[in-house]
């Protein structure tokens, strides 16, 4: 998942979140696997710490759970943006 793009489409992690974050769940779980049955890595886990840091570091600011990047900025995630937006926000009451 390295490099990933975060777009939550109207700033909710509903859409793509939760699957993505499912996926990831089930990754989670084989890599586990992958590990108690002592399978070496590769690549050493600093450098892949490292290589995830200069990705995240390189990528454009609006991909970075800002809503203004990838499915976010379809025509479909800005019609829901505007949708949710309008409806449900709800102003509170001031309490001074």
């Amino acid at each position: 998942m390295l490099g990933l793009v975060c777009d939550p489409v109207a700033g909710l992690v509903e859409v793509p979140c939760v699957v993505r974050n499912a996926s990831a769940a089930a990754i989670a779980n084989s890599s586990a696997q992958i590990a108690l049955a002592n399978v070496s890595s590769v690549i050493p886990v600093d450098e892949v710490v490292e290589a995830m840091g200069e990705v995240g570091a390189s990528m454009e600011t609006r991909y970075k759970e800002t809503a203004l990047g990838g499915l976010a900025a379809t025509k479909t995630g800005q019609a829901i943006s505007k949708k949710v937006l309008i409806h449900d926000i709800e102003i509170l009451p001031d309490e001074g």
